[in-house]
């Protein structure tokens, strides 16, 4: 056997004396980023980890942190990367449901390590007991259908769900993507994206690390530092946020004109942003659809007709239809495994002969143009982030003075949607209070933007939130604010 993964993604880099990572003191050859890999694969051994275990890490964005991703599929381990905007209490979730074998996280970690969990240190520098004093060049023998990975997507009971990711998920996705969207070694990434989820880690890398194609390594996005890039850069990723946040940036025109390809995803592009980008700097955003447990499903055409409002096309090799409420069915081998512990769920959302139901809502033109028109389930994407109202109805209902709280996604120039509270509550002042509340306990992008106090909140006469009615309600509260 083989590393399929591996061997198509890390595999060619070894030798490679051509940068990897342009970073701002200088590039990351393909063999130093090797190396590097490797003593992260030595410390992981030293750790216990063997093939199937998982590692988990909660790490800032480095060189070193694309090195544990690659050290642990060296490995033949599952990786689970985790938000590192994410408390010690929600990790501490993660790591009782997943049960890996070891965490890396940063130096300054506050949480309490369960038992038969073992922690390694990676600190924002890149430095720490994650990379080994030696190096471990052996591959571990995988195949398509073992694990590679274990992404956490929020679920129905606002608890997060472990999406497990296969090699032949990632590898197929990665191979399609370079294909459809001409990505080559002669191509330069623009990497501002967090690599903590799908789409910077294996939307980004993944394709980048297949096509030979270098990437300009920011550890955060910053307009500023984005536009400067784009003379040396021929494509980026990014969220609807980047594009909203560069369009005005000096000097955007000229910097972007030698650019080939600006990407949009991770949530819905605005038509308005789409066309204001166009006038801006004469390029058409081609925007895609994916999800955790799919990686990406369909695109708009790299030559052809990207149309504003839609996201393309299935993909070659993944098939689409509507199913029951027009909700998004898709198959093919970009479609995971399964969720991790849940089988009712995986058979709920799952079905035996390979359709996965998305739980998003869409319609598909007469030339095949699939557009996203909403979500069966009460999903929140904000900035590209996941965010499911009922943990952070949770936290709003257990502080004092809160009857109940409804919590839902409102349009927001900048983010796309933002979280937004409405209270149920006898003193106008618990709102302010609450919203401080919760600071604490949730991960700054799950807490509310705003909130509003109301005597009672609107139900039907089965007695449900009419969580419509309050969309509709409060729709221009952030363009009316100007938040």
């Amino acid at each position: 056997m083989t590393n399929p993964l591996h061997d198509a993604v890390f595999g060619p880099s070894a030798d490679r004396s051509t940068p990897l990572l342009l970073l701002a003191d200088g590039p990351m050859t393909g063999r130093a980023f090797t190396d590097l890999s490797q003593s992260v694969a030595a410390a992981l051994v030293q750790a216990g980890v063997r093939p199937g275990d998982r590692v988990a890490a909660q790490v800032a964005k480095t060189p070193a942190a694309l090195a544990l991703y690659a050290a642990a599929v060296r490995l033949g381990a599952v990786f689970l990367p985790l938000n590192t905007a994410y408390t010690a209490a929600e990790v501490d979730y993660f790591l009782r449901d997943a049960t890996p074998r070891v965490l890396v996280h940063d130096p300054r970690y506050q949480g309490r390590l369960p038992e038969g969990v073992a922690g390694l240190t990676l600190d924002p520098a890149g430095r720490g007991s994650a990379i080994g004093d030696g190096r471990c060049t052996e591959v571990a023998a995988r195949g398509n259908d073992d694990l590679a990975a274990l992404l956490y997507t929020s679920g129905t009971t606002g608890r997060s769900k472990g999406a497990m990711l296969t090699h032949g998920n990632l590898l197929s996705n990665a191979a399609v993507l370079v294909r459809e969207w001409g990505i080559t070694g002669d191509d330069v990434l623009i990497h501002a994206l967090p690599i903590f989820h799908t789409h910077g880690l294996f939307v980004a890398c993944n394709t980048c690390l297949l096509a030979g194609a270098p990437m300009i390594w920011q550890a955060a996005f910053d307009a500023a530092a984005v536009v400067a890039a784009m003379p040396r850069a021929t494509f980026m990723m990014g969220v609807p946020t980047f594009y909203t946040r560069l369009l005005g940036q000096p000097g955007l025109a000229d910097a972007a004109r030698g650019m080939r390809l600006f990407v949009s995803g991770s949530a819905p592009l605005l038509a308005e942003t789409h066309r204001a980008w166009e006038a801006e700097t004469g390029h058409r955003i081609l925007e895609r659809y994916g999800m955790t447990e799919t990686n990406m499903n369909t695109s708009n055409p790299l030559h052809g007709d990207r149309r504003p409002g839609t996201v393309g096309r299935p993909l070659p090799g993944v098939d689409l239809r509507l199913g029951a409420g027009d909700v998004i069915e898709v198959r093919g081998p970009n479609v995971f495994r399964g969720y991790w512990n849940l089988p009712d769920k995986t058979a709920e959302d799952l079905r035996p002969d390979g359709w996965f139901v998305t739980g998003d809502v869409g319609r598909i033109d007469a030339d095949g143009y699939v557009t996203i028109v909403g979500r069966s389930k009460d999903m929140i994407i904000t900035g590209g982030l996941n965010v499911y109202p009922v943990e952070v109805e949770a936290a709003l209902d257990a502080v004092p003075g809160v009857r109940e709280s409804a919590v839902i996604g409102l349009p927001h120039p900048d983010f796309g949607e933002a979280v937004f509270a409405v209270i149920a509550a006898d003193d106008p002042a618990v709102g302010p209070a609450a919203l401080a509340a919760v600071v604490t306990g949730l991960a700054r992008f799950k807490q509310p933007k705003a909130a509003v106090v109301v005597a009672e909140l609107p139900r039907n006469a089965m007695g449900k939130v009419q969580k419509a009615a309050l969309r509709a309600a409060y729709s221009g509260w952030f363009s009316d604010n100007s938040a």
